[in-house]
C-alpha cells in the first residue's frame, strides 16, 4: 500500500465547540490574521479536502490568496495553489460552485461506489471523479491521493468529515483555533460528532503549541509520531 500523505487536520470553533450557527449565514470563527495563517498552511500542502457539506453551505474557492505565496509555489513548479478534494456519497454538488471553477489546480471528487457514474456524467467536465468506497472510506481516500504524490494534505472539515479523520487515526497534526465567544444553539454544526476516538482520558493528545492570535488563539496537537514541528 501507497504511504498516506502527512494529515493536518485545520478548524476554527466557538468556545462550546461549534463551527458555525444553525442559520445558513457563515459564522466568521477568527480574525484577519488567523487567516493569513491558515493561507500559509495553505500554501505549504499538496492538497486540501473538505467534505461536500462544506462545498455546498460554504461554497469555498480553496486557493491561496497571497500573490506572493502562489509566486513562490509557481517557482518551484507547482499548481498557485493546492490540489482540491472534496468526498460525498450522494452526488449533491453543483458544477458551478466555485470549488470547482476557480483556479488554475486539479480537482478530485471521491464518491461513493454506486455513485460514479452519476458523479462523473455531472462533474466530469470539471473535475476528476474517484472510486472512494461504499461507503467512502477516508482511508482508501488518503492512500488513493498518497499514490497521486500528495506528501501533504490539509482537511478543513466540516465535522464529519474531520470525525472520520480522527476515528479512523489518520491524522498526524490538529491546528484548533477556539474564537471568543459561544454559540449556545445545538442546532449548529460541531467541530466532531459521537465516535471511538484514540485520543481519550486514558491515552491524551499531544499538545504541541499554544499561540494568541488577537482575539483567537490556536491550539497544535501531536497525534503521531508523524508530527512536524515548523
Amino acid at each position: 500500500m501507497p504511504d498516506r500523505p502527512y494529515t493536518l487536520l485545520s478548524c476554527g470553533m466557538s468556545i462550546d465547540g461549534y463551527l458555525g450557527s444553525a442559520s445558513p449565514r457563515r459564522l466568521e470563527l477568527s480574525n484577519d490574521a488567523d487567516f493569513d495563517r491558515v493561507d500559509a498552511v495553505r500554501a505549504s500542502c499538496d492538497a486540501i479536502l473538505v467534505g461536500a457539506a462544506t462545498v455546498r453551505n460554504d461554497n469555498p474557492r480553496l486557493l491561496v490568496r497571497s500573490k506572493t505565496r502562489r509566486d513562490e509555489r509557481t517557482a518551484r513548479g507547482l499548481a498557485p495553489s493546492p490540489i482540491k478534494v472534496t468526498v460525498t456519497e450522494r452526488v449533491e454538488l453543483d458544477a458551478c460552485a466555485d470549488f470547482f471553477t476557480t483556479g488554475d489546480t486539479e480537482k478530485l471528487v471521491y464518491c461513493a461506489s454506486p455513485r460514479v457514474l452519476d458523479a462523473r456524467s455531472l462533474l466530469g467536465p470539471v473535475a476528476t471523479v474517484v472510486d472512494g468506497g461504499q461507503p467512502v472510506e477516508m482511508r482508501r481516500v488518503s492512500e488513493d491521493l498518497g499514490a497521486r504524490g500528495v506528501q501533504r494534505l490539509m482537511v478543513e472539515g466540516g465535522g464529519k468529515v474531520h470525525t472520520q479523520f480522527l476515528t479512523d487515526n489518520l491524522a498526524d497534526e490538529l491546528q484548533l483555533v477556539v474564537a471568543p465567544f459561544f454559540v449556545g444553539d445545538s442546532r449548529a454544526p460541531r467541530f466532531v460528532s459521537d465516535g471511538r476516538f484514540p485520543w481519550n482520558h486514558g491515552r491524551r493528545a499531544t499538545l504541541a503549541g499554544v499561540r494568541q492570535i488577537g482575539d483567537v488563539v490556536l491550539l497544535r496537537y501531536a497525534l503521531s509520531p508523524r508530527f512536524q514541528t515548523d
